[in-house]
């Protein structure tokens, strides 16, 4: 994020709050465009958001509070939130206005917020976002006796387009410097806590009711039969199943072309490299480093985007809010709170953002418990290696004669990771973190077509995400990589048979050509097995190989394993890199599944087999191979007892599960 584009002082300071998923981030950006800054609030994890917009001839600094639902100072959130309002935050003045950003959809509740907003007595001008999208699901408001009836200006917002940005504008400067009645106040007599929301949401009722028309009876009715059928307790889950099966399938069958030709762009791209580089380090650097490390990770670009495709897909529709519906009812028998749904949710696509999520859970044993869960669900850095094993094992593979294999086994492997973390909340709730759990309310939204600019926009950076990673942190882990191969070199005292086509050796019949060919090869295979067992990560993968022997691997997966503690993604390009290194391999066979398949233990047999392949996916469901959700759990519980706990009990599980894979398959015949 750049930082703040002006030299000029800001005179004054707004607040943004709203509820979560209210518009409130597009508004922002609409407002300060890139003139933002990010930091933390001082002592907390919780991210302050600052921009700076023009107001009319003045300068406004514009604060992002956290998504609220309210301010009851129940969580990290709403208290940030509350120091900010009362001034109490360093640096930071009182606020001399706030923009209380609210969802025409979900108006009562959203109005909740504002009601608590007019009791710090500051200046509140309300922003009405979605109101085209609550117009064409046939339902009317009038802006205007919303806000006779609020005692609050209220304007309606289209951030994506500006419209009603400059009214906004005035309202707000009209706002600055003077005081105003405050529109809602709580009777002072009433001490019961229920007493007092029901007071709000009386003042709430009479204004919507005033201000707002519904016509949406048979578009409502429709969306309770659906429901009846979607949040049903069995078929409800047969659907939730089938939905994931659908999109893992799809993830696979269409990925697989622009996959196919990213894979042809590096393999042409790295033979280039060879012609035109002289023989040496630098060569092989560019080569089996920089370019099989992050080409073997860039390959998997359109699987992710499709992955982020259909999980924003679900989200804009409202069906996100229905799966989290159903598995509440079986989270809460194992003690979980129904609000690390979406945490957990938030953690398929990536851990840190999920861990971050838990900060709405109030109680801290419910979020502590989420925390130490959410690296178990299967993240996007995950899904290369799912990917490359099945491609290489069962991409042919069908089930029931239609079904992918494939897609069978992605779902298996996302499957147990949310098994093993419901065992392993049940464990954590019934001793460590033993807790009463609230219940859990939600309101479902209404169901929608997808927004597909948000669609895209969200797609699209976290592929800018996933590509900047690959292009520092796995850059730099793939040159490491390779140097570990790479070094030290061994002594060039043994000459190695080289196959040339001299005129001589053109009179030779075709059979003696190719047995000099194979036998040259042959040594030239064995010169560069050697030279790999002897570099610094072959010493570090025979050191760890009787530790892992049990499971099936070898002391090359034991290198990938290590590397992978980095960033799991970095397993894919590891792989790359140590099959690659030192080989001239033709155009045709240059791929990292043939070179898996193909590789061989010194007793002949295959280092690979689909039950390692299978068990090496298992232990990734579990292991804690992730440098920076280990430090963003630091940062989030503040303890290093907590993150080495974690770390611990993940790397047991994952060890003991990868043997009882291993070693049962074997039992059973299948090794």
């Amino acid at each position: 994020m750049k930082s703040l584009q002006t030299n000029q002082k800001p005179e004054i300071v707004i607040a943004l709050a709203g509820n979560p998923n209210a518009g409130k981030t597009t508004l922002f950006n609409a407002l300060t465009g890139m003139k933002q800054k990010v930091a933390n609030y001082p002592g907390v994890t919780v991210e302050r958001k600052e921009g700076i917009w023009k107001l009319g001839d003045k300068t406004a600094s514009l604060i992002d509070l956290p998504g609220l639902y309210s301010l009851d100072a129940t969580s990290l959130d709403e208290q940030i939130a509350r120091d900010v309002l009362t001034g109490k935050v360093e640096n930071l003045p009182k606020p001399d206005a706030i923009i209380a950003v609210v969802d025409a959809t979900n108006l009562e509740r959203n109005l909740y917020l504002v009601t608590q907003l007019f009791e710090y007595k500051i200046p509140v001008v309300v922003a009405l976002t979605m109101v085209d999208v609550f117009e064409k699901e046939k339902h009317e408001i009038d802006a205007e006796k919303l806000s006779e009836m609020l005692g609050a200006s209220v304007v309606s917002i289209k951030a994506s387009t500006g419209h009603g940005i400059d009214e906004l504008e005035e309202k707000v400067g009209a706002k600055i410097g003077k005081r105003e009645e405050i529109p809602f106040v709580l009777n002072e007599s009433t001490e019961n806590g229920n007493a007092k929301i029901f007071e709000r949401y009386n003042f709430i009722s009479n204004a919507v009711q005033e201000s707002v028309k519904h016509n949406d009876l048979e578009e409502h009715n429709f969306s309770e039969k659906l429901d009846r059928i979607l949040t049903h307790k069995f078929f409800g889950l047969l659907i939730l199943i089938g939905v994931l099966l659908l999109v893992f399938q799809t993830i696979f069958s269409w990925a697989e072309l622009p996959m196919n030709l990213l894979e042809s762009g590096f393999g042409a791209l790295n033979e280039f490299v060879k012609t035109k580089l002289p023989e040496g380090i630098l060569a092989d650097l560019i080569t089996d480093g920089i370019i099989a490390g992050v080409g073997g990770i860039l390959v998997f670009l359109p699987q992710i985007l499709l992955l982020f495709l259909f999980i924003s897909l679900l989200e804009d529709t409202g069906y996100m809010a229905r799966a989290a519906f159903l598995l509440d009812k079986l989270m809460s028998k194992f003690g979980l709170h129904g609000k690390a749904f979406l945490p957990l949710m938030s953690s398929f696509a990536c851990a840190i953002p999920g861990v971050m999520a838990t900060r709405t859970i109030e109680n801290p044993k419910d979020r502590l418990a989420t925390i130490m869960i959410a690296p178990l669900m299967s993240c996007s850095a995950r899904l290369p290696v799912y990917t490359l094993l099945i491609a290489t094992f069962f991409a042919e593979q069908k089930v029931f004669g239609f079904l992918s294999l494939g897609a069978v086994l992605m779902l298996a492997m996302y499957a147990i990771g949310i098994i093993a973390a419901i065992i392993v909340a049940f464990a954590l709730k019934k001793t460590l973190l033993k807790s009463e759990t609230p219940p859990f309310v939600m309101e479902l939204p209404p169901y929608r077509m997808p927004n597909f600019r948000t669609v895209f926009q969200n797609m699209f950076q976290r592929a800018g995400l996933f590509i900047k990673r690959a292009g520092t942190v796995i850059l730099a882990i793939s040159i490491v990589l390779w140097a570990l191969t790479y070094f030290p070199r061994p002594a060039e005292n043994a000459e190695t048979p080289v196959f040339t086509t001299t005129s001589e050796e053109k009179c030779l019949c075709p059979e003696t050509a190719a047995r000099l060919k194979d036998e040259a090869k042959k040594a030239e295979d064995e010169k560069q097995s050697l030279a790999l067992q002897n570099s610094y990560a072959g010493q570090l993968g025979h050191a760890i190989e009787p530790y892992i022997e049990p499971l099936g691997f070898d002391w090359k997966i034991g290198i990938a394993l290590i590397s992978s503690f980095a960033a799991r993604e970095v397993l894919v390009s590891t792989l790359s890199i140590i099959y690659n290194v030192g080989k001239d391999v033709d155009a045709e066979s240059d791929t990292l599944t043939n070179a898996i398949r193909e590789a061989k233990r010194p007793d002949g047999s295959a280092v690979w087999t689909p039950l390692t392949a299978i068990t090496l996916m298992v232990f990734f469901v579990l292991a804690m191979q992730c440098m920076s959700t280990i430090a963003i759990v630091r940062r989030e519980t503040n303890s290093w007892k907590w993150t080495l706990f974690m770390v611990g009990y993940m790397t047991v599980l994952a060890y003991v599960a990868a043997f009882l894979t291993y070693q049962g398959g074997k039992f059973l015949g299948f090794g």
